[in-house]
């Protein structure tokens, strides 16, 4: 009669506290103790009380570890029949449970009627500590224990805890390696089911998720529900050392490893160590040479997917990302972002060793190096060791002898876009970096940051044997050379010797007459541009160098700094013969010609010889009539 009650689905029994019904009396005297909260069988080996026996003695084989029940298809064991006939399921593919409102089908029951109350929203079990509200009342305690921080579940390897079981079983597969759930279109694998459904959505391109303030779909409704918080801007985790807000906990929680220095996921190749996993597998990535991402439209190969999608912009020219401000566009919105900070004059990320102060962390990193004085990167050809992998890439070309970037204009070929670009502005005249301060303009943004230090009198660089301070570190190390003595670029045709590379092929050209420089104003030629240049003032009356302690203007600037010694009355060349001072070295080198009798500058009309260039020069007017 009782069986028959099952095919009738008649339930005369019902409970006077809620809507349930039951086919038996003693079921309803079990279910009346979930009321009362009468729970009379007790576990001996720890604390935990059931309300029906049965639970009780399904509870006990979890002290003993009695698995009884074994799947055929796979290692697992259970304690409950019930249990083995749910996971069988999952190799069976069966999901018999199917939701009346949706397409979604469940192994069992129970996940069923949960699902079912997301339709409903019904979610009765409310937080005391929080707004949030849950389908049921095990999600509920689960939740508290974020309240609570309570974690009883503790991993034997590795020194996490979790707030579920589950989590913990996941976990643990991490240690284990164990990924049961393999995806049937590709050779993937994964540690949960829910996972691998995620997975196959990549496959089938579903993404039943979509936002209704633009077009974007999602797989998962959490990515719908974090995507949603960019149009309202809610961030709700806070950091507590500083300002930032956050759209995810997640986010936070890598932010604040900035503040405590951790970082816990090492490299097991080199030890290098990082704040996120994901850092940590793309680095992995260095070690193994994979680039999985490949360009249709070049050779180039990436790590990331996001690398590519931004390189595919250059073949595209793509620019989505403009600037307010300038009206200058972008690849990416990071680059933007960092652009932006130029205009807000934002440094965010300072130097501990200096005061120095970068736009990107990336810059502050790079300039730290200066201080340690690392450079982890060797040219496999020579030998040099630089601080970043693009400097070593720049001057490996230079080995090849690879120049990729040719100018359409004249024959010059660069090794990078960016060199080329710089070149061609000099066949368009083309200056687009302007001094807020003055009217100069220039080709090159560096150009501008030198110049910008003459208005601010910046020298950061430090001469350590004299009192002496530059705007740049290459002319502290060319000035350095002048205390050591040493001039590595000696000329093959003459004695001579120089500091740098530079002044050596400028010298040549006196050996081999060559003047490629030639001004459009008269026909004198200079084998420097920088001596054309210099040339042309005489031209346009241009003295843009002024003495600050008289009304004397300059066209070159090392003539003004000779002069201002006149006001100083400093003499630091002395002669070693006579004891007398002079305030520039040339006047100490003539001098010095006195006590040696040395006349190098012969006339050609006479037998007359001269101590200096400029003495021959006045004399040889006297031949020509011309008044010196």
């Amino acid at each position: 009669m009782q069986h028959q009650k099952v095919h009738t689905r008649e339930k005369p029994y019902e409970c006077t506290e809620c809507d349930k019904a039951f086919i038996r009396k003693d079921l309803l005297k079990q279910h009346l103790k979930f009321h009362i909260g009468e729970k009379s069988f007790r576990c001996s080996e720890c604390d935990k009380a059931f309300f029906v026996k049965k639970h009780l003695m399904q509870h006990l084989q979890i002290h003993t570890g009695e698995k009884p029940y074994k799947c055929t298809e796979c290692d697992k064991a259970f304690i409950r029949k019930d249990l083995l006939k749910q996971h069988q399921k999952v190799h069976t593919g069966e999901e018999p449970f199917r939701c009346s409102e949706c397409d979604k089908a469940f192994v069992t029951k129970t996940n069923l009627m949960q699902h079912l109350k997301i339709h409903t929203e019904e979610k009765t079990y409310k937080c005391t500590e929080c707004d949030k509200s849950f389908i049921t009342n095990e999600k509920l305690i689960q939740h508290q224990k974020v309240h609570t921080r309570e974690k009883p579940y503790e991993c034997t390897e590795c020194d996490k805890a979790f707030i579920r079981k589950d989590l913990l079983k996941n976990h643990q597969k991490l240690h284990t390696g164990e990924k049961l759930y393999c995806c049937s279109e590709c050779d993937k694998a994964f540690i949960t089911n829910g996972e691998l459904i995620l997975h196959h959505k990549i496959h089938t391109g579903e993404k039943p998720y979509e936002c209704t303030e633009c077009d974007k779909a999602f797989i998962t409704k959490w990515s719908l529900i974090l995507h949603q918080r960019i149009h309202t801007g809610e961030k709700p985790y806070k950091c507590t050392e500083c300002d930032k807000a956050f759209i995810t906990k997640g986010s936070l929680i890598r932010h604040q490893r900035i503040h405590t220095g951790e970082k816990p996921y090492e490299c097991t190749e080199c030890g290098r160590a990082f704040t996120t996993k994901a850092l940590l597998t793309l680095h992995h990535k260095v070690h193994t040479g994979e680039k999985p991402y490949a360009c249709a439209e070049c050779d180039k190969k990436f790590v990331r997917k996001g690398q590519l999608k931004q390189h595919k912009k250059f073949h595209s020219g793509e620019k989505p990302y403009g600037c307010g401000e300038c009206g200058k566009a972008f690849v990416s919105k990071w680059q933007l972002k960092q652009h932006q900070k130029f205009h807000s004059g934002e440094k965010p990320y300072g130097c501990s060793e200096c005061e120095k102060a970068f736009v990107t962390k990336g810059q502050l990193k790079q300039h730290q190096k200066t201080h340690t004085g690392e450079k982890p990167y060797d040219c496999t050809y020579c030998g040099k060791a630089f601080t970043v992998k693009h400097t070593l890439a720049l001057h490996e070309k230079r080995h090849t002898g690879k120049k990729p970037y040719g100018c359409c204009e004249c024959e010059k070929a660069f090794v990078t876009k960016e060199q080329l670009i710089q070149h061609q502005r000099n066949h368009t005249g083309e200056k687009p970096y302007t001094c807020n301060e003055c009217d100069k303009a220039f080709s090159i943004k560096t150009s501008l940051t030198r110049h910008q230090k003459l208005h601010t009198g910046e020298t950061p660089y430090k001469c350590t044997e004299c009192d002496k301070a530059y705007i740049l570190k290459h002319q502290l190390v060319l000035h350095q050379k002048i205390h050591s003595g040493k001039k590595p670029y000696g000329c093959s045709e003459c004695d001579k010797a120089f500091f740098r590379k530079q002044s050596l092929m400028i010298h040549q050209k006196t050996h081999t007459g060559e003047k490629p420089y030639e001004c459009t104003e008269c026909e004198k030629a200079y084998s420097s541009i920088h001596h054309l240049m210099e040339h042309q003032k005489a031209h346009t009356g241009e003295r843009p160098y002024t003495c600050n302690e008289c009304d004397k203007a300059f066209s070159i600037k090392t003539s003004l700094t000779r002069h201002q010694k006149v006001h100083t009355g400093v003499t630091p060349y002395k002669c070693t013969e006579c004891g007398k001072r002079y305030a520039l070295k040339h006047k100490l080198v003539l001098h010095e010609k006195t006590h040696t009798g040395n006349k190098p500058y012969s006339c050609s009309e006479f037998d007359k010889t001269f101590f200096s260039k400029h003495d021959l020069m006045i004399h040889q007017k006297t031949h020509t009539g011309e008044k010196p």
